[in-house]
C-alpha cells in the first residue's frame, strides 16, 4: 500500500476510501492476530548489554495473554465502567494490562515516575478500583513508598503486583529474589489496607486464553482509556477516550505511513508506555497491522546503554522504524554508527516538540534516515499530523493531515460571532474534528472553551496551539497557548509549579515558563515576587520546591527573584516577556560557550515565523560558530555583522 505524498493524496483516499473501522481496540488487535497468529508481535530485551537475551511473543501469545488478564479483571469484578490503573515501566505485561483492560473496563495510564502523594491523589480522581503496578525490586522502592499513600484511594479494592525478577535469568534472577527476601524480613508487616494484593502472574495463569468469558459487547462510543494531560497535580486534567478515538487514529496514521508499517516491519519502542506515543505508535498502530515491536529494557531510551548501543540494537534488530523527541536525536547525534549495519532503518518519527533544524540536517546527512516531524496531542488519540514519508519534507513544518480527520487554522469572527478559517499562511488557531478527537476531560471544569463554534453542526477541538496552513497544506506551529512547558517530550503545566510555590509563607506571585535547553529542549524556571517584607532567598525557595513540587521534571531549575512580576491591564501575570528573558539569556549562554562575542542579541515575536532571533556579532568571521551553536534551539536566526 503507497503512503501518503501530499495534501492531494489524502483528499483522494477521503473520495475513495473508507476507514473500515471495528469497534474496539481489542477487536483491533483480535483481526491482526487472526490474520497471522505466528507472527512475532513483540520482543523484551531487559539489558542494552545482552540483546541475545531476550524473549519474543507471536501474534496468538499477544491475543492470548490479553484474553487472560481481561478474564482475570472480569473474575475480580471489573466490568465496563471501572477503571483499571497501571503504573508500570515498558514491559510485556504492561501492553496485556492496557488491552486486556479496555477489552473489559477502562484503563488509565500514570506515571511511575510521579511522587506517591501525587500518583495517589490522581488514583482517586480517576475513581480507580484496580491497579497494576510493579512488586518490589532491588534498587526502587515504588511499592514501598506508594503503598502508604494508596489509603487516600477510596474506590481501590484491587492490587496487581508484577514482579519483574520473572524477566530475569541466572545468578541476576537469584540476585533480585535473595534481595526481595531480605527486604520483606526487614520491613516487618505491612499496615492492612481495604484492597487485595494479588501476584500478575498467579491470576493470569489460572485464567484460559482462548477467548473473553465477559459477555461484553463493545461499542465505538465506549470509554476505553484515560491519560494526563500537561503533568498536572491536585486538580488532575485527565482525558477520558473512546474506543472509535483510539481505532480511527491506529488506521488513520497507518493508511498514511502504507506499508512502512505493515506485517515484517520491526518498530522500536523506546518511549514510555505511560505515554500515549508508545501506546499508539508503537503499540496499537503496528498491532493492528501485524508488525513487530520491540521493548527496549523497561525503562526505553533511559535504559542504561540504551542510546549509547542505540546503532547496535537497529543493527541487532533490523528495525525500521522508532519514535522519538527532539532530545533523543540530539543524544544519537554523540553516538558513532561506525560499521554497524543500519540499513534497514527507514525513517523516525519526531514529535513533542520543534526539532531544531541544524539538529535535523546533521542528522539526516549523518545517519541517512529520513525524520518525519509530526504533531498530535492526547485529546486526538496522538497523532493529526505527519510529514509525507515519499513526499516532500518541509524542516520546520509539523505535515499535512491524517485522512478522515479535519484540521484548520481558525480566528474568531465578530460579525458572526463563530470561527472561520484563516487565510493561507495566517496566524491562527489550530482546531481538530474527526473520529479520533476525545470525549473530552473528567472534570467539567477543564472542559470550558474547550469546543470551538464553527457553526456547521461539527464538534471543533481548541488545540491551544497557533499556527499556519500553507497553500500546499504543510501546517507550522507558531506558538503554543498553553504555556505548557515540553522538557524532553514531558509536558509540564506551569501550574505544577505555581501554585505549590505559592504555599511558601515569603510568596505573593509566580510565574513558571520554560528556558530553551539544547539538550532538554526547555527546562522550567520560576519566577517569583515576594510579599513586602519577606526575607526569602532563591536557595531557600529551591529546598521548599524539591518537598512541595510532587513532579520530578517540574522542579525548577532556577529560581528567580523578582521585585516585579510583569501584569497585564487587568491585573493577569504576562508571561511573554518572561519568556523572551529567558530565550536570550539561554542563547547568550550558548553563544558565549561558543566564545562567541556579540554586541546585541534580541527576541522578537513575529507573525509569520513565530520567535525570531537577530544577532549582532562582534566579528563577521565568528558567523558559522554562532550559527552552528544557535543551531541547537528551534528558533530562526539572522546575523548582522558589526564593525570596530
Amino acid at each position: 500500500m503507497k503512503s501518503v505524498e501530499s495534501h492531494a493524496d489524502v483528499l483522494a483516499i477521503e473520495a475513495n476510501e473508507s476507514l473500515d473501522a471495528p469497534a474496539s481496540t481489542y477487536a483491533l488487535i483480535r483481526r491482526a492476530a487472526e490474520r497471522a497468529p505466528e507472527a512475532p508481535a513483540l520482543t523484551l530485551f531487559m539489558d542494552a548489554k545482552d540483546l541475545d537475551a531476550n524473549e519474543t511473543w507471536t501474534y496468538g501469545d499477544l491475543l492470548a495473554r490479553i484474553n487472560q488478564i481481561a478474564n482475570a479483571f472480569t473474575r475480580l469484578g471489573v466490568r465496563e465502567d471501572d477503571v483499571i490503573a497501571y503504573v508500570l515501566p515498558n514491559l510485556p505485561e504492561t501492553h496485556f494490562t492496557i488491552w486486556g483492560a479496555q477489552a473489559v473496563g477502562v484503563v488509565a495510564a500514570f506515571n511511575p515516575l510521579l511522587e506517591p502523594a501525587a500518583l495517589a491523589s490522581l488514583l482517586a480522581a480517576a475513581k480507580v478500583k484496580v491497579l497494576v503496578t510493579v512488586a518490589p525490586f532491588p534498587n526502587t522502592d515504588q511499592w514501598r513508598r506508594l503503598r502508604p499513600e494508596l489509603s487516600a484511594v477510596p474506590t481501590l479494592e484491587h492490587v496487581i503486583l508484577v514482579d519483574m525478577s520473572e524477566r530475569l535469568i541466572g545468578p541476576a534472577r537469584d540476585f533480585a529474589r535473595a534481595a526481595q527476601r531480605d527486604e520483606a524480613a526487614n520491613s516487618g508487616p505491612a499496615a492492612p489496607m481495604a484492597f487485595v494484593e494479588h501476584d500478575f502472574w498467579t491470576l493470569v495463569n489460572a485464567e484460559t486464553g482462548q477467548r473473553l468469558n465477559s459477555d461484553r459487547v463493545i461499542r465505538p462510543d465506549d470509554r476505553s482509556s484515560l491519560f494526563c494531560t500537561g503533568g498536572t497535580t491536585g486538580l488532575p486534567k485527565i482525558a477520558a477516550r473512546r474506543h472509535g478515538a483510539e481505532v480511527a487514529n491506529a488506521l488513520m496514521v497507518g493508511r498514511f505511513m502504507g506499508d512502512a508499517v505493515s506485517e515484517g516491519k520491526t518498530l522500536f519502542c523506546g518511549l514510555p508506555l505511560f505515554h500515549v506515543n508508545g501506546v499508539l505508535v508503537t503499540g496499537l498502530l503496528p498491532f493492528s497491522r501485524g508488525a513487530h515491536v520491540v521493548l527496549g529494557t523497561p525503562q526505553g531510551y533511559r535504559g542504561d546503554g540504551v542510546v549509547a548501543r542505540f546503532w547496535e540494537i537497529v543493527a541487532r534488530f533490523r528495525i525500521n522504524f522508532f519514535s522519538g523527541v527532539p532530545t533523543l536525536y540530539g543524544s544519537l547525534m554523540q553516538v558513532p554508527i561506525g560499521k554497524r549495519e543500519i540499513s534497514s532503518l527507514e525513517y523516525g518519527l519526531c514529535g513533542a516538540a520543534p526539532l531544531p533544524a541544524e539538529v535535523f540536517r546533521a542528522f539526516q546527512q549523518r545517519s541517512g534516515l529520513k525524520i518525519l516531524e509530526g504533531y498530535g496531542l492526547t485529546e486526538a488519540t496522538c497523532v493529526s499530523t505527519i510529514n509525507p514519508l515519499g513526499g516532500e519534507p518541509r524542516i520546520g513544518s509539523i505535515g499535512v493531515r491524517l485522512p478522515w480527520q479535519d484540521m484548520k487554522v481558525v480566528k474568531f469572527d465578530q460579525d458572526g460571532g463563530r470561527y472561520i478559517d484563516c487565510a493561507p499562511d495566517e496566524i491562527g488557531v489550530i482546531a481538530l474534528s474527526g473520529p479520533n478527537v476525545f470525549e473530552g476531560y473528567l472534570s467539567q471544569e477543564h472542559n470550558r472553551g474547550l469546543w470551538l463554534e464553527r457553526g456547521d453542526g461539527r464538534r471543533w477541538l481548541d488545540t491551544g496551539d497557533l499556527g499556519r496552513l500553507d497553500a500546499d497544506g504543510y501546517f507550522w506551529l507558531t506558538g503554543r497557548k498553553k504555556e505548557l512547558i515540553i522538557r524532553g517530550g514531558h509536558n509540564i503545566d506551569p501550574a505544577a509549579i505555581e501554585e505549590p510555590l505559592h504555599k511558601h509563607p515569603d510568596v505573593a506571585l509566580v510565574a513558571a515558563v520554560g528556558r530553551p535547553d539544547a539538550h532538554a529542549g526547555e527546562l522550567p524556571v520560576a519566577y517569583v515576587q515576594l510579599k513586602p517584607g519577606a526575607t526569602a532567598t532563591e536557595a531557600e525557595l529551591a529546598d521548599f520546591a524539591r518537598t512541595a513540587i510532587g513532579e520530578r521534571a517540574a522542579l525548577p531549575k532556577h529560581i528567580r527573584i523578582v521585585d516585579q512580576i510583569p501584569l497585564t491591564a487587568v491585573g493577569k501575570i504576562f508571561k511573554p516577556n518572561l519568556k523572551r528573558r529567558e530565550i536570550e539569556s539561554a542563547l547568550i549562554e550558548a553563544l558565549g560557550e561558543a566564545r562567541v562575542s556579540i554586541r546585541r542579541l534580541t527576541v522578537e515575536d513575529t507573525a509569520s515565523r513565530g520567535v525570531t532571533v537577530n544577532v549582532e556579532l562582534a566579528s563577521p568571521e565568528d558567523q558559522p560558530t554562532a550559527s552552528a551553536a544557535l543551531g541547537a534551539f528551534p528558533y530562526p536566526a539572522t546575523f548582522l555583522a558589526g564593525g570596530p
